[in-house]
Order: structure tokens, then C-alpha cells, then sequence
């Protein structure tokens, strides 16, 4: 009876210092892919800062696309083509026409010459959608 018990003992004790010896805290395959995910991250944001006031509403068209939500043509949310949860909200000087009408309403239009007057710092925020 006692042969039994303490071979079950042993046994019991060799797979739980067994089971939590051989699991690993962080695999290598995880740290490759956190390192992928920081470096996607960078070249995305560094992308983002490339945009400055000064330029051109064409200009940050090729580095953004329009984001839903309330907009004029002078100011816009717009988010990275590379991950439309990088956001950042522009102010725009207009080219070529009065910033507003008549009746002193911001303009609605837009002209791919505008120019950028004010930029926000980059942020995360999930989509909106009209």
C-alpha cells in the first residue's frame, strides 16, 4: 500500500514541476511578431509625420483618406491609408475661393489646393461611419 501511494506521489510530483518548467513565459515566435507589429507601428506613424502644415490637401491625400462624421471643406478628420484607426483632424486654408459664403458659412468644398493650416498629433480611435 505504501509502494503505491509514494510511486503516485512521485509521479504527481514530476508532472506539475514538469508541466510548469517546460512552459515558456514569452516564445520566440511572439517576440518576432511584437517586433513586427512595433515596426509596422513606426513606418506608419512616420509616414503620418511627414504631413505638415504648409502643405497641400493633395499632400495629405496621399498619406490619408476622408473619415465619416461632421466635416466642413476647411476642416476634416482624416485617417492613415495604412490603418483607418490612425486619426488626425485638419484645419485647411482655402485656394482660389472665399473661406466662407455669402451668408458667413464655412465652405463646404474642397480644392486638392488647400492649404494645411493646423494638423493634430496622430491618435487611435475606432471608425465612423455615415
Amino acid at each position: 500500500m505504501i509502494r503505491p501511494l509514494l510511486l503516485l506521489t512521485l509521479l504527481s510530483i514530476i508532472a506539475i514541476s514538469g508541466s510548469t518548467s517546460v512552459r515558456p513565459t514569452k516564445s520566440m515566435s511572439q517576440e518576432s511578431c511584437s517586433q513586427a507589429h512595433e515596426a509596422w507601428v513606426t513606418y506608419a506613424l512616420e509616414k503620418i509625420e511627414t504631413i505638415k502644415p504648409g502643405m497641400t490637401r493633395e499632400d495629405l491625400l496621399s498619406v490619408f483618406t476622408t473619415e465619416g462624421g461632421l466635416s466642413t471643406g476647411l476642416h476634416r478628420t482624416f485617417v492613415s491609408r495604412d490603418c483607418h484607426y490612425f486619426k488626425v483632424d485638419v484645419e485647411f486654408e482655402a485656394v482660389g475661393r472665399p473661406n466662407r459664403d455669402e451668408e458667413g458659412r464655412t465652405t463646404l468644398d474642397e480644392d486638392s489646393r488647400d492649404i494645411i493650416v493646423k494638423i493634430s498629433r496622430p491618435y487611435l480611435q475606432f471608425s465612423i461611419a455615415d
